[in-house]
């Protein structure tokens, strides 16, 4: 027992021997390590400024148009172009031929009875670029009349507004039947217009829709009588036959792909809706 307290005692003897023997060094280290240390935590001097003398830089103020006396700046033409990049989808479907072009495409699907073929991805792309061959000539208008001489400022913004819209509203009118607008013309509370010019752009666009949506149902009509009298006719050959549990569906959806096929029916269905849309 006592042997092993003396292995104790010259164990803790030894560590003391070695702390202060250490005490010179850490004393001798401190003041050469702080200055070091120091200039390791203070910040990075930031660069020196060029001598402006009492100038305080500002932020340009930048004009690209006016409306009315007031300029139009730079912050509310990006908030005019990110509110118009957001109704960009909506008024692709109610401003041009997009409407009636999906609505036609959509019943010549269902009249065919091919269910999801072609895809809505097939159909919804071929609508668009029919749409801008339909559309072209009325985009080349205003861009011609509006557009254009207001980038160059030519013209201030409400005078392009103007210019522009005016094709836009010619092809508009060129497609609307009269009782649709004096129907709208009724709901807003207004007699008749005295020209197109005074046809308010709510009562435009909702009269454009309607006889949109009363064309495309039209021109589906037309579509559907063909593949109608087929699925007649299987469904009485069927009967006559006593095939009754057979689905007259299954029969005529081959001869609805012939006869579509025989009479060239995407170009005749595309050419005729494109012809369709009257001139502005």
């Amino acid at each position: 027992m006592f042997s092993r307290w003396n292995r104790w005692g010259r164990s803790v003897r030894l560590v003391l021997i070695l702390l202060v023997m250490s005490c010179p060094l850490l004393a001798w280290a401190t003041p050469a390590a702080l200055p070091a240390m120091a200039q390791a935590a203070a910040p990075a001097a930031a660069p020196a400024a060029p001598a402006t003398g009492n100038q305080v830089p500002t932020l340009p103020n930048v004009s690209v148009g006016r409306i009315g006396d007031q300029p139009v700046s730079l912050p509310l033409q990006t908030l005019l172009l990110m509110t118009a990049i957001t109704l960009l989808p909506s008024m692709l479907l109610v401003l041009t031929a997009f409407t009636r072009i999906t609505i036609v495409l959509g019943l010549l699907r269902q009249a065919l009875g091919t269910g999801q073929t072609p895809s809505n991805q097939v159909l919804l792309g071929l609508a668009m670029f029919l749409t801008a061959l339909v559309m072209m000539p009325v985009w080349q208008k205003m861009w011609g009349a509006g557009l254009q001489p207001y980038l160059n400022n030519q013209i201030d913004f409400s005078t392009a507004w103007t210019l522009t819209t005016q094709p836009l509203r010619a092809f508009m009118l060129a497609q609307i039947r009269e009782t649709d607008l004096m129907t709208f013309a009724g709901m807003a509370g207004d007699g008749k217009y005295a020209g197109p010019d005074a046809v308010p752009f709510p009562v435009l666009v909702a009269s454009f829709v309607t006889s949109e949506l009363k064309t495309a149902f039209e021109i589906g009509f037309l579509i559907f009588i063909p593949f109608v009298i087929i699925d007649l006719v299987v469904a009485s050959v069927l009967m006559s036959m006593g095939m009754m549990m057979l689905s007259p569906m299954l029969i005529s959806a081959p001869f609805k792909i012939l006869l579509f096929i025989l009479v060239d029916g995407w170009v005749l269905v595309v050419g005729t809706l494109a012809a369709s849309f009257n001139a502005s």
